[in-house]
């Protein structure tokens, strides 16, 4: 018998109960939503609700079931529908009519945003440590080889040499952005909503705020209608997570690039590649593939979220049921694909030697030449047009910058000078790049110190917000 099935002359459609039923997936809320019903249980008796005993019973109940859960010893029936159902019938179940009082002063409404909430704090915390610790990953390699020089690139064409370094720390502040990124979210999760009931609130005399503060909400929610179909902080998360995956999707495709035999810029080690069915010379980067792949998960996760979300009048709809198989996927994907791009990235090795090649080739000093010009007075767009002629006279000879003699410079501009005869090197090249956020030695050792210091400001945020279960 359904715990709400007092105005039904029927019982449930076989069909209809396992299309509404959201155990299946739901039961993974088991911890958070015990976690609340011991809050809620406490509240009530302090409140005079319920006895101190009822409560006690209450509570020794639900963490029994808690145990049994965790053990794996507790039966699910999927006719109890929600693991709210499944564990408010298995109290009654254990410890008689008492545990029917659990549900005084709330509803399912609050109580699954309650769930989700407990639940999402806990995983923005996770999710934030892994990036915390995929950020010094690249920290550290930075400084293993920071003095490496790579092509950098616009268009996938080989443009200015830049320092190795420089380009993973690209990597490393688009990682600070999605540290805080998720800070907000766990703020906008952080809003304790049980106590809203089913839309309007409630008569019993709850005490939110102690509820609030059991479980270690920073506030509790403002409105109740607002309460039970607030579903924005998990659209957060899940816009949040998109960029997260978009990132680790870009480098993950750089890997791909930079692993081939056309780049050889990195090799992976071979306890991140796999093989081939057919081809024994093969050496995949499927890690790397697969997080381009799983990208496509996660939008589609947050654009069903959005959808769900935009035609639903005011309060609860079951429309609302569907918030959560695309948050625990999103939840599951990122997470290892933050730790596997990780790892592969603190063991690949660098091809120091094929990246310096190729940083030199395809006139990518040419830049250096036009500034030096421009430092001699000549306006920019003048100096652009002179090195663009050098570049068109050096292709038709089959001729590198680096051949150039003065007097082949002069026949283009008589602002040469012998000096720059060493615009050709990549290295002066990339030290001449100090410019705040340049790729220079220097400026990249200052962007270096400050990741140091980001790091540790995250691990400050992470030790304030721990998670204890």
């Amino acid at each position: 018998m359904k715990l709400w099935s007092g105005r039904f002359d029927k019982p449930t459609d076989k069909i209809i109960e396992e299309f509404t039923a959201s155990l299946d997936f739901d039961k993974r809320l088991y911890k958070d939503d015990i976690a609340g019903s011991i809050a809620h249980a406490k509240m009530l008796a302090k409140v005079g609700i319920i006895s101190t005993k009822e409560s006690d019973a209450l509570q020794s109940g639900l963490s029994e079931i808690y145990r049994e859960i965790d053990s794996g010893q507790f039966s699910f029936d999927i006719g109890d529908e929600d693991i709210h159902m499944a564990i408010e019938r298995a109290l009654i179940d254990k410890i008689g009519s008492v545990g029917g009082k659990l549900h005084t002063a709330r509803s399912r409404n609050d109580q699954i945003t309650l769930d989700l909430r407990l639940y999402l704090k806990k995983e923005i915390v996770i999710i934030a440590t892994l990036i915390k610790d995929f950020q010094a990953i690249l920290s550290e390699k930075c400084r293993i080889s920071k003095s490496a020089m790579m092509p950098g690139y616009t268009h996938l064409q080989r443009a200015q040499p830049i320092l190795f370094s420089h380009h993973l720390l690209a990597y490393f502040f688009m990682l600070e952005r999605d540290f805080n990124r998720l800070k907000n979210c766990f703020l906008e999760t952080d809003v304790m909503p049980l106590g809203s009931a089913a839309l309007a609130g409630t008569s019993f005399p709850i005490d939110r705020d102690f509820v609030s503060s059991e479980l270690g909400f920073s506030k509790i929610s403002d409105n109740s209608l607002d309460s039970v179909s607030d579903r924005d902080f998990v659209v957060s998360f899940l816009s949040s997570a998109s960029l997260l995956i978009t990132h680790l999707s870009r480098l993950a495709e750089e890997i791909v690039l930079w692993s081939s035999q056309e780049f050889d810029f990195v090799v992976l080690d071979d306890a991140h590649a796999t093989g081939s069915s057919i081809m024994p010379q093969k050496k995949n980067p499927d890690f790397a593939e697969l997080i381009r792949g799983k990208t496509g998960r996660i939008f589609g996760n947050l654009m069903a979220m959005l959808t769900v979300l935009k035609g639903l009048p005011l309060a609860y709809n079951r429309d609302l049921q569907e918030d959560k198989e695309g948050l625990f996927d999103t939840i599951d994907t990122i997470k290892p694909a933050i730790v596997v791009i990780g790892s592969a990235i603190q063991a690949m090795t660098i091809n120091v030697e094929n990246m310096e090649k190729a940083a030199g080739t395809d006139f990518s000093t040419a830049t250096d030449y036009a500034d030096y010009l421009v430092k001699k007075g000549i306006p920019f767009r003048a100096a652009h047009e002179v090195v663009g002629e050098i570049v068109k006279d050096c292709i038709a000879k089959n001729k590198d910058l680096s051949e150039l003699s003065i007097d082949d410079l002069k026949n283009f501009s008589n602002d040469f000078d012998a000096d720059a005869l060493e615009l050709h090197s990549i290295k002066n090249s990339v030290d001449s790049r100090t410019s705040p956020g340049g790729t220079a030695p220097i400026s990249v050792e200052e962007q270096l110190a400050k990741s140091e210091k980001i790091l540790k400001s995250e691990e400050e945020w992470l030790s304030t917000n721990e998670y204890t279960s």
